[in-house]
């Protein structure tokens, strides 16, 4: 729902129509009184939803709900001069039950309920809610491919005894399924269910969540396809469903004329049919960071388009307005099927519909007041859609455009205004030649930065991007977006039936899409074109909002409310800056999980940062790189390798190309590992970004205590660098994955090695922090930094009672998953992905 709203909806407006609003001659209103007459769906809207939010929020027992929203009812019913303020409390009730009544394990037989809560091995019978897609992972230069569904379930079987369960589960496949498999069917799955893992790291994304706001609380993971059966005792629809069908036909009429399957080709079809394999991450990237990934999701633009054109056409026939909405909304409901029922599709439609049926009707045009009425209308439908970003990104951005852009509107036509006594033929011929370009390009651009401004803290949050460049290249992807989809629209009417015109459909289309693809990849090498971000906080979010609204409103040019405006800017900026002092010289240390072994210090300032190792190729990849990403990580000051091993040093060549670092540290010692030979071969091309370390040597404010520039070992873990560092008072040491000969030479060395808290890796032969290391070190706290896989790599309960018995708090990744230390103020808090503190050490 970007950028095209505003010109789409323009065109219904085509008799004069203007929103609603009081009669001049009407008395004085309090302004919150008069805002809820001109749009009376937005307050009913958010007083449900504020019920929506408090049902997650504080969930209670389901009777409970019941019984107030019944007696709010009664009362409603039976006090008319009071009902007007017995709504409110009626809706937020409303939404609070519905909340509760489509998130609660209400049956005996909830798969909450019947399921265990540690990982099984168990057979499923299901029906197939969806037909499954394929998603496409390129890992080390190789191709995968696997598949993913959602299915219903009927009964859950373990050891060959069934039991009824019910619920939505979402299945992972490595591999392609055969066709046979498709929405309506009943199949058999065999694999491990579990609940869906959360995100592996500070910022990264949350697939639990995700899941969780469509309704699915359980992830079965098959082992190949051959874990697929039909179930042979159930009805078996023969066909797939239409949209199946739609989706092939469709595919053929759009790839008739062309030479070959490309990327364009690809994308013209995810645009159009909403086919999401072609949306690999690497295809993805340029879209994203030019911020127009939004023309691949069936949504408001593509249902505005269509609306459009078929208004158009009814139009030019001279068709009423009546019978244009009774022939509009079935078609894009049509439509909206036919790409699969996607989330995003069912509410642009139901926008549509609203905005459609209101103009049919000759009600007056009221975008703010339509968007109200949607928003009501799907949250009745599914009120945990208000927790997944593409509904907030949609309402946002529409909210967005319904709210600044008149005022825009207003300074641009102040702005571009001519003589108004000066006729037209008398002005000279190329200005007249430059009125439409100029006003096409400027109303784009402000409903483009409306929009911009709208999302731009929610694509922060969820994506980590900040992207100017969007701005720019939504001036030209957008209408070309719509000139693709005009194209591709027009080669599915002539399909078979008139093959040369539709061939010239698919070539122009093509074009279009090859110039959109060209251009977002131009625009993201302009400098400052997209800048990472950490995810804003709560009060960001309120302030950048409450800012803009004071904008909006015009309160800074209004001269009763100027004062009022700017003593309330001035009041959230220094809210804002005392919090940032506060937090100044706070550092945080990361120990990431899930066999990635990297550390990153976030230390006060950006000029001591350092992330110590970077994992394997993969690890880095699909877990380092994001999680720097979120953390707003643009070029890396510092980075360390600590020794020669390929799940250390691996992902190398990725942090050279993602993250440019300015200086990596390594040992003078020399390895075997080919991965490190290579990153040493990179930093001899570039000896000004490379700095060796030994015993006694500083590395971005950590001390060096190992290995010294003389030491020679057989392993390459026991050469690996030993760093210790400071912060508010309380030491950290990072072991790396010393082995037993590295240890008696770090402490045959002597030196002060006490520490509060100890980081250590797993060394291939041998166990990390031996008892006499452990005596000198004495420290409160270790974090065994293992992993799953390689079964040496992980954790034995032998040694976690050998390092118990020293009366310091262990913990192993593998249970707690990524740790960040946070030091503050004379104390560190150890704290998990989502949120949960651990051990606090004070100083």
């Amino acid at each position: 729902m970007r950028l095209l709203p505003s010109c789409s909806l323009h065109c219904l407006n085509d008799e004069g129509h203007q929103p609603a609003g009081p009669p001049a001659s009407a008395a004085p209103l309090n302004a919150s009184v008069a805002f809820s007459r001109r749009h009376p769906l937005v307050p009913v809207a958010l007083a449900y939803g504020l019920g929506v939010l408090c049902g997650w929020k504080f969930p209670l027992p389901l009777a409970g709900l019941f019984m107030v929203a019944g007696a709010l009812t009664v009362a409603a019913l039976g006090l008319p001069r009071r009902r007007g303020w017995l709504l409110w409390p009626l809706l937020v009730s409303l939404g609070w039950t519905n909340m509760g009544l489509r998130s609660g394990a209400l049956s005996p037989v909830d798969l909450r309920v019947v399921a265990k809560g540690a990982p099984e091995l168990v057979t499923l019978r299901a029906r197939l809610t969806e037909t499954p897609t394929l998603r496409v992972f390129e890992r080390e230069e190789r191709e995968s491919w696997r598949s993913h569904a959602v299915v219903e379930v009927e009964s859950l079987g373990r050891r060959g005894e069934w039991q009824p369960a019910t619920g939505l589960v979402a299945v992972t496949t490595p591999g392609v399924l055969g066709a046979n498999f498709f929405a309506g069917r009943t199949v058999e799955l065999t694999g491990i269910l579990r609940a869906p893992r959360g995100a592996l790291a500070p910022g990264l994304f949350d697939y639990r969540a995700f899941l969780r706001w469509q309704g699915i609380w359980f992830q079965l993971q098959c082992a190949d396809p051959n874990d697929w059966r039909l179930a042979a005792d159930s009805f078996q629809p023969g066909r797939p469903p239409l949209a199946d069908r739609f989706l092939v036909w469709s595919q053929r009429i759009l790839a008739r004329g062309l030479p070959v399957e490309d990327e364009e080709l690809r994308l013209l079809w995810a645009m159009t049919l909403g086919w999401k394999t072609a949306l690999t991450d690497e295809v993805a990237e340029p879209f994203m960071r030019s911020g127009t990934m939004h023309v691949f999701a069936i949504s408001g633009l593509h249902i505005a388009l269509i609306a459009g054109i078929l208004l158009a056409v009814l139009r030019a026939v001279q068709l009423p307005r009546g019978a244009c909405g009774v022939v509009i909304v079935p078609l894009i409901w049509c439509y909206t099927a036919a790409t699969g029922w996607q989330p995003s599709a069912i509410r642009s439609t139901i926008m549509m519909t609203v905005i459609i049926g209101g103009w049919a009707l000759r009600r007056p045009g009221n975008l703010l007041n339509s968007l109200a009425a949607s928003g009501f209308i799907i949250l009745l439908w599914q009120p945990t859609q208000l927790f997944q970003a593409s509904f907030q990104l949609s309402f946002f951005v529409v909210l967005a455009i319904a709210l600044l852009l008149p005022p825009f509107e207003n300074f641009r036509q102040r702005l571009l205004q001519t003589d108004p006594l000066l006729p037209d033929e008398l002005r000279p011929r190329w200005q007249r030649w430059l009125d439409w370009p100029v006003r096409f390009l400027t109303v784009n651009f402000a409903t483009s930065l409306a929009a911009w401004l709208g999302s731009l803290p929610l694509i922060a949050h969820y994506f980590h991007l900040l992207t100017p460049a969007s701005l720019l290249a939504n001036l030209v992807v957008v209408p070309l977006s719509g000139l693709a989809l005009m194209c591709n629209l027009g080669a599915l009417v002539t399909g078979d039936w008139l093959p040369w015109i539709t061939d010239a459909f698919n070539h122009a289309g093509w074009l279009f899409m090859h110039w959109m693809t060209g251009f977002s990849q131009w625009t993201t090498t302009l400098p400052l074109a997209y800048v990472h971000v950490r995810a804003p906080t709560g009060f960001e979010f309120f302030a950048f909002y409450t800012t803009v609204f004071l904008l909006v409103a015009g309160w800074f040019w209004t001269d009763g409310k100027r004062r009022r405006a700017w003593g309330i800017l001035l009041s959230l900026s220094a809210i804002w800056l005392a919090g940032e002092l506060r937090t100044r010289d706070d550092a945080r240390l990361t120990v990431l999980g899930h066999g990635a072994n990297a550390v990153f210090c976030d230390a006060p300032g950006r000029s001591r940062d350092l992330l110590v190792d970077c994992g394997g190729e993969s690890a880095a990849d699909f877990l380092v790189k994001p999680f720097l990403r979120a953390q707003g990580v643009g070029t890396l000051p510092h980075l360390a390798l600590t020794h020669g091993d390929l799940r250390r040093v691996g992902g190398f060549r990725v942090m050279t190309r993602e993250f440019q670092p300015a200086l990596t540290f390594t040992s003078p010692a020399r390895a075997r590992s080919p991965a490190y030979r290579e990153a040493l071969r990179q930093l001899e091309a570039d000896p000004a970004r490379w700095k060796t370390i030994s015993s006694g040597d500083q590395a971005a404010g950590w001390h060096v205590l190992h290995p010294a520039a003389t030491d020679k070992f057989d392993r390459a873990d026991d050469s690996a660098l030993v760093l210790r560092a400071e912060f508010h008072g309380l030491r950290v040491l990072l072991l790396s994955e010393l082995g037993a000969p590295g240890q008696r030479a770090l402490l045959t060395r002597g030196g002060d090695l006490q520490a509060d808290l100890v980081v250590a890796g797993l060394p291939e032969q041998g166990e990390p922090l031996g008892d006499d290391l452990l005596a000198v070190i004495r420290p409160r706290l270790i974090v065994l930094a293992d992993a799953e896989y390689p079964a040496a790599k992980r954790a034995k309960p032998a040694l976690l009672a050998r390092l118990s018995r020293t009366g310091a708090t262990v913990l192993k990744l593998t249970e707690t998953g990524t740790l960040t230390l946070r030091c503050h103020a004379g104390s560190c808090a150890v704290l998990t992905v989502d949120g949960r503190q651990l051990r606090v050490l004070a100083r």
